[in-house]
């Protein structure tokens, strides 16, 4: 069934409008609701179809948002008063999710960039669930935190890397992010140093009285100034919308007012538009196939593993089993990036239409039950770890 956009857009402005609060009724994250939302109008039950072009690019604009803040997620100065010990842990825990992520989609036949799709987190989960148990201050709580943030980094900047390496080969392409790169970190360090030396201009930049909409306009303006850097050097525009909310989170460290307002346009409407569009891509017979039900329950297994083992390592700075266990099972929560993986997998033929379904069913799960359970061991633990300015 056809509906015209005039009708398709007042009826996703209304799901936008109301599934938040829908969603805090059913305990659910708002993503899920909406990407159910999404599902049952689209193709696994209503079969409805918007005509028009404005769903498509309201959704792309909407993915582009959603990761721009991500990167503003960042939080540069907890990683800038780690130990080199410390990082290299984390670096070495990531790398042992990679390496088990590989292993798997070996053992199951899959394409090898399904490992890369099993390697994300969802620092937006991970986030709001330290804040809510009081862990996130603690030093166990910025632990987590930063292996939060370098697995949604690596793991989108690996995702880049091989789709240039399976497009080119080993050739000189593989080098076309350096540009890119060089860019980022000019505009990080010159952004800092101006962020210093004008502190006046920042504070009336970020000034929520006074010229907000100036701050609000120079975010947008940096969010296509990276993506059209990154179309121009042939690389993934979401890799550059990541990167310039990074910039923003490392110039302007004071930045809660302006990341409410973005948050407002962003997750307000049109991230809400992106999940909904993904719940119509949705085709339930697609996993209700028995093969793809056991998929979906050894993905959903396998998830959790590639995450919980290579926490343990966290053992080697001092930390309790009982905790590695409750780092890992909080890091297995997926949701956005692994989502935006999956849509980026099908672009390239990684990944099936089927087993981009299967993801979205175990970005589902999982960000349900990944919370649950570090809830749920969390009530045990008496006396949480010390604060994150104590030594490590």
């Amino acid at each position: 069934m056809i509906v015209h956009q005039a009708y398709s857009l007042l009826l996703v402005s209304g799901a936008a409008l109301i599934l938040p609060g829908v969603s805090r009724i059913l305990r659910i994250p708002a993503p899920v609701a909406e990407i159910l939302f999404g599902v049952l109008l689209g193709k696994s039950l209503l079969h409805l179809q918007f005509s028009g072009e404005w769903l498509p690019f309201l959704a792309e604009l909407g993915f582009l948002m959603l990761m721009f803040q991500s990167g503003m997620e960042i939080d540069f100065s907890v990683l800038t008063r780690q130990s080199a010990k410390e990082v290299l842990l984390q670096f070495v825990v990531f790398c042992g999710t990679v390496a088990g992520a590989f292993a798997i989609t070996l053992f199951l036949g899959l394409h090898p960039f399904m490992a890369l799709v099993l390697s994300t987190t969802s620092l937006g989960l991970v986030m709001p669930t330290l804040r809510e148990t009081g862990l996130l201050k603690t030093m166990f709580g910025q632990r987590v935190l930063i292996a939060s943030t370098l697995a949604d980094f690596l793991t989108l900047l690996a995702i880049t890397l091989f789709m240039l390496w399976d497009e080119h080969g080993l050739s000189l392409q593989l080098i076309s992010p350096l540009p890119l790169f060089i860019g980022f970190g000019l505009l990080l360090r010159m952004g800092r140093l101006w962020a210093w030396w004008n502190p006046d201009k920042v504070r009336k930049l970020l000034d929520s009285e006074g010229n907000l909409e100036m701050g609000v306009r120079f975010s947008l303006a940096l969010l296509f100034l990276f993506v059209a850097f990154s179309e121009l050097v042939h690389l993934e525009p979401v890799l550059g919308a990541f990167m310039g909310g990074c910039v923003l989170s490392y110039v302007f460290r004071a930045k809660e007012t302006l990341e409410g307002k973005l948050s407002a346009l962003g997750f307000g409407f049109l991230v809400p538009v992106f999940f909904i569009n993904v719940g119509m891509q949705f085709d339930l017979s697609n996993v209700l196939r028995p093969d793809m039900l056991i998929l979906t329950a050894l993905l959903l297994v396998f998830a959790f593993l590639v995450k919980v083992i290579p926490a343990f390592l966290f053992g080697l700075r001092g930390m309790k089993l009982r905790d590695s266990l409750r780092a890992g099972v909080l890091l297995s929560s997926r949701l956005s990036l692994i989502v935006a993986a999956a849509e980026l997998g099908v672009s390239r033929g990684f990944v099936t239409p089927a087993q981009q379904d299967a993801i979205i069913l175990l970005a589902m799960l999982t960000c349900l039950l990944g919370p649950t359970l570090f809830k749920l061991l969390s009530k045990t633990v008496i006396q949480p770890q010390g604060r994150a300015g104590e030594s490590a």
